[in-house]
């Protein structure tokens, strides 16, 4: 396999503002894409066009309809985060449906990881701090063991202007303010991975390397809690790469050893992208795992 590129990190070359909670930090950025790439997986599906049609009316069914009614409510923060929502009995009274409907409707929602049904309590709006959404989004597990989540080192946290690869992948103009954050997660002491999150500036005005460092909880919980952001779903792309001096130091491996190399971009309500997450895992005693259905 080709050595990785370090090109990623360069596009925070011309930031300002900097904030750096680790004295000392490695001044190499960390690879985050092959130059040669040895696999690749793209983890998105992708819409087949269709030839084109005489336009026609179109129809919703009426579950769907009402599942687009809840997650109104749900965005526009009606019922917040770990909160219990009104029962079928209530949404199909004011939506004035059949509970049958508000079921199905329900259905998806849950299917779809924004609201939890609880045996005898009801449904509620889905939250991060969930012990079982914080791995929803980390998907690197031990060969051996049970799945814990890691540990971060921040090594960089800064306010830069958006490169423009950056900008098309977060549908941001080039040149808009971003938080870009990078750091490196442990597993039992081991260092694993190396993580660089670009994240819009207007949504995360005032986050800092200092909160990020104090608040011991998931990544995804603070920009829940704090900047009313949830992660509702994202697209990957994922493929093979050999580690360049930047990775082997940071992750205290040698130059070239074989690293998994992500980029997955995460989306909240109404499909609009609020974070891109570069990341090289080092897999010797680790594994990706996805479940497909």
């Amino acid at each position: 396999m080709n050595s990785a590129s370090s090109n990623l990190t360069n596009n925070a070359t011309a930031a300002s503002g900097a904030v750096s909670p680790t004295a000392g930090a490695p001044a190499t950025p960390a690879a985050t894409a092959a130059s040669t790439p040895v696999a690749s997986v793209n983890t998105t599906t992708a819409a087949v066009s269709a030839p084109a049609a005489t336009a026609s009316p179109t129809f919703s069914p009426l579950y769907q309809q009402i599942k687009a009614l809840i997650t109104q409510s749900l965005q526009s923060g009606e019922w917040k985060p770990g909160e219990l929502i009104p029962s079928e009995v209530e949404l199909a009274g004011r939506f004035k449906v059949s509970q049958g409907t508000v079921r199905k409707a329900i259905d998806e929602l849950a299917a779809e990881n924004l609201v939890m049904r609880r045996q005898g309590k009801g449904t509620f709006v889905s939250t991060h701090h969930e012990a079982r959404a914080h791995f929803r989004f980390l998907r690197l597990v031990p060969d051996e063991g049970v799945p814990h989540y890691p540990e971060s080192k921040f090594i960089e946290v800064k306010r830069v202007r958006a490169p423009a690869d950056v900008a098309r992948l977060m549908d941001l103009k080039s040149g808009d303010a971003v938080i870009f954050i990078k750091r490196v997660q442990y597993f039992d002491g081991v260092p694993t991975i190396v993580e660089e999150l670009w994240l819009p500036g207007l949504i995360f005005k005032g986050l800092t390397a200092e909160r990020l460092v104090e608040y011991k909880g998931p990544m995804y919980g603070l920009f829940e809690t704090e900047f009313g952001t949830r992660m509702i779903r994202a697209s990957e792309q994922i493929r093979a790469v050999c580690a360049d001096a930047g990775a082997a130091q940071l992750l205290n491996i040698d130059l070239g050893t074989p690293l998994l190399s992500s980029e997955r971009v995460s989306f909240t309500y109404g499909d609009k992208p609020v974070e891109l997450r570069r990341g090289l895992y080092l897999t010797s005693r680790h594994h990706y795992q996805n479940e497909l259905s």
